[in-house]
């Protein structure tokens, strides 16, 4: 009792908490920030952080106006019923004053529950916009300092200002770690840390170089021990070790150099840029390996021979090594900021060679897109080569923009090419891995792994997962993606129905579990329960189907409803719908409702000999559209379910397996035929699966032109055996005649020429050219002889 009354309290309050209005947000607040931040974006003054921090509160008063947007709306939903139960008010006016007085106040309840509703919708709204507006100044400043000139770095003036910011950034390294080392108390500890510096960096410096050179003889010695399958897989786990080893070593270069205290800023920010460019060498270098593999017989994207291959390595990796030293130039400038045009004349010889080696790359790519003489191009050539002229068309506006003093735009363009590649490659080397281990672990030879679908599938994943990668590369900010997953989230509005991500991912998981269900419930009605029944084979399909039919509904009602999918919204869709499927789709909705009724009343089942349209044989499977019979020529024959049902069907095996054969033969004339009569007789009655009720019967049946024409009638107990039954009783037949002597007779032709003489060599020389040359013909029949 005490436990009842403590869970109609909580309850209690449960409701009486939804049912209270909630506390909104506050809008003074909103409106006095959303209004300082329309006047920044009228003075345009502030620098791209101040827009990024004020872009970064509206996304929370954002977030917290979306979180309100259901404020009242237990509150909303109570008031709504009680006005629904009301009724509508009389046209007439003749509502009595109460229900009036009630109504009226109900609906300014129902206002006033909605005014905080509309406020936040509004607030929303305001907020929507004003990001907007912020991304867009972004995006327009991002675009104009991309397309920013400057003066051509192939001025002369500017040179001896470019060789003096590189010495002067040296000086400020060495200045900065002189003055440290000067203050530092314990010197000898320092140089002990920069002798481990030295050695880390030494160890760093051999795995990057000859690291590779290494792993290829590990690799040599594992080609002889495994398959090919095993030489892709291995091959990958073992080089790219080179690059973890690698990265490990920066690592530990990175925290010795600053445990050493003896760097300062601009001295930590070269060393954070030498590392990254070692390891976008190392990087580079072991793409390059995996995109084109020295060692023959390993899969490789690109048709190319050995040198072309060798080639391909060498530009990769050097491409890799440039863009390290752009990376380094990116960390000293974000510490020093020198001028565009000395920056322009430093950038100069790294964008023209990094324009250099990707024209290079992109001119290999489009060489591999070529098939072989005789083949006719796949979509992957032209995939290949599309790719190759792009690397290229992108190499060459990045070195003309450097030469002309858009420094920017060729970073633009240089930069995002070179990393695209190697995160292109890198997906490339991960799915020859997946499709290596997948086809070791199958079992699957080379040609079938290669066909496999399911690393194809989660290569693709991986590439849809990549694709902010790639947006980030080419300039995408991260308030970009942001924005695109928050639109995401929210969903698309349909009919009324907002459909979510969530409510898509609950929509999935109710409906496989609904399936998964059915399938369990199937599957021991099957196995389990149905065999110990009397129900006959072709009654327990019925079941089970009708049972997979009925749990595949249920599965997707509640899979509908538990995703907050409001079907009445799509009723003008599903009307749609419905008439396209009337006028379009009235053959397979036909052959589908024929499905059903062939489980329902179960006029054929499966295991039943048939005859439908010509074609016999046994029923095989009976689905929702189609029945597939299997002939005795052991050929598939697919039947629409609306012929089974529309048309005429013989089922020689309904109900029972007792079926009529008739055995026809024919005697000489002069045969005793009651002799003949007691022999096949005692044929059929000898024959075992001949049923002797009703017994055989023995039908003379008429006189032939050659023969007495007899009949034997007989009933078997498996009509499946029909065949059988007939080949014995035929062999009976023919040894029980021999031993009476009764002969089987065969047609016979005797052809008797009018005038024989005519066709002799004299008789035709003596005829007269009128006489006719055809001469006469009869036939005699004679049965007998």
């Amino acid at each position: 009792m005490i436990a009842r009354c403590l869970t109609a309290l909580a309850l209690w309050l449960a409701l009486t908490g939804a049912t209270l209005a909630q506390d909104p947000p506050n809008f003074d607040r909103f409106d006095s920030f959303a209004g300082s931040v329309e006047t920044s974006l009228e003075a345009n003054r502030l620098p791209d952080e101040g827009f990024e921090s004020l872009r970064e509160a509206l996304v929370r008063w954002r977030e917290e106006f979306r979180a309100a947007g259901d404020i009242n709306g237990v509150q909303i939903e109570a008031l709504e019923a009680q006005i629904e139960a009301l009724g509508p008010a009389p046209e007439d006016g003749t509502e009595p004053a109460s229900l009036a007085e009630r109504r009226a106040a109900l609906d300014g309840e129902l206002q006033d529950a909605l005014a905080p509703r509309i406020a936040v919708d509004e607030a929303f709204a305001r907020s929507d916009a004003l990001i907007r507006q912020i991304d867009g100044r972004l995006r327009a400043r991002q675009t104009d300092a991309l397309f920013e000139f400057n003066r051509t770095p192939l001025d002369p003036t500017l040179w001896t200002g470019a060789l003096t910011a590189i010495w002067d950034v040296t000086a400020t390294i060495r200045d900065e770690s002189a003055a440290r080392l000067a203050v530092s108390r314990d010197r000898a500890a320092v140089w002990q840390r920069l002798s481990i510096v030295a050695l880390v960096l030494l160890v760093v410096l051999y795995v990057v170089l000859r690291g590779p050179r290494v792993i290829e003889g590990m690799l040599t010695r594992i080609d002889g021990a495994t398959s090919n399958h095993g030489r892709v897989l291995y091959g990958f786990l073992v080089s790219f070790a080179n690059v973890l080893v690698a990265m490990a070593g920066l690592s530990l270069l990175n925290a010795a150099l600053l445990s050493s205290g003896i760097l300062g800023e601009t001295g930590r920010a070269a060393a954070i840029g030498i590392n990254a460019a070692i390891l976008a060498y190392a990087v580079a270098r072991w793409l390059a390996g995996r995109l084109f593999p020295k060692r023959a017989g390993l899969p490789s994207f690109f048709n190319l021979d050995d040198g072309q291959r060798a080639q391909a390595r060498y530009v990769a990796s050097g491409a890799g090594a440039v863009t390290g030293f752009v990376l380094l130039e990116e960390f000293l400038q974000a510490k020093v900021a020198l001028a565009p045009e000395t920056l322009g004349v430093i950038t100069l010889p790294l964008f023209l060679l990094l324009a250099l080696l990707l024209f290079r790359l992109g001119g290999l790519c489009a060489a591999g897109g070529r098939p072989d003489p005789g083949e006719d191009p796949a979509f992957s050539h032209q995939v290949e080569r599309l790719s190759g002229r792009t690397i290229q068309l992108l190499a060459i506006g990045g070195a003309l923009s450097a030469l002309i003093g858009l420094q920017s735009l060729a970073r633009g363009l240089l930069m995002p090419t070179a990393l695209t590649i190697g995160v292109l490659a890198t997906l490339i080397a991960l799915h020859f891995a997946l499709q290596a281990a997948y086809a070791m672990l199958r079992g699957l030879d080379e040609d079938e792994g290669r066909e496999a679908l399911a690393p194809v599938l989660v290569s693709l994943v991986l590439t849809l997962a990549a694709l902010p990668i790639f947006a980030l590369i080419w300039g995408a900010r991260d308030s970009d993606l942001g924005e695109i997953w928050a639109r995401f989230k929210e969903g698309v509005t349909l009919g009324g129905s907002t459909i979510t991500p969530a409510s898509i991912l609950t929509l999935a998981i109710v409906f496989t579990a609904g399936y998964v269900l059915t399938r369990l419930a199937q599957g021991t009605l099957r196995n389990t329960v149905l065999p110990r029944t009397k129900m006959d084979a072709g009654g327990r399909n019925a079941v089970v189907s009708g049972l997979g039919y009925l749990g595949m509904t249920l599965a997707a009602i509640v899979a509908i409803t538990a995703a907050g999918i409001n079907l009445s919204s799509f009723a003008i869709i599903i009307g749609a719908l419905g008439v396209g499927i009337g006028f379009g789709l009235q053959n397979i909705v036909n052959n589908f409702v024929s499905g059903i009724i062939l489980l329902i009343e179960r006029p054929i089942s499966e295991g039943d000999w048939v005859e439908v349209n010509g074609a016999m044989g046994i029923v095989k499977s009976i689905s929702v559209r189609s029945t597939v019979i299997e002939t005795f020529d052991r050929t598939d024959v697919i039947v629409p379910n609306g012929d089974l049902i529309s048309g005429t069907v013989t089922n020689w095996t309904r109900g029972n397996s007792v079926g009529r054969i008739i055995v026809p033969v024919g005697v000489a004339y002069g045969t005793d035929t009651r002799r003949v009569e007691e022999i096949l007789r005692e044929i059929a009655e000898g024959h075992p699966i001949v049923s002797m009720t009703p017994p055989p019967f023995i039908n003379f049946k008429g006189f032939g032109a050659d023969s007495l024409d007899f009949e034997l009638r007989a009933i078997l107990s498996d009509i499946n055996f029909g065949l059988s039954a007939k080949s014995d009783i035929n062999h009976e037949i023919a040894r029980r005649f021999a031993e009476e002597g009764i002969e089987i007779p065969f047609a016979q032709r005797d052809i008797w020429l009018r005038n024989p003489e005519a066709l002799t060599p004299t008789a035709q020389t003596k005829r007269p050219p009128s006489a006719p040359a055809d001469p006469a013909l009869s036939d005699r029949e004679d049965g007998d002889e």
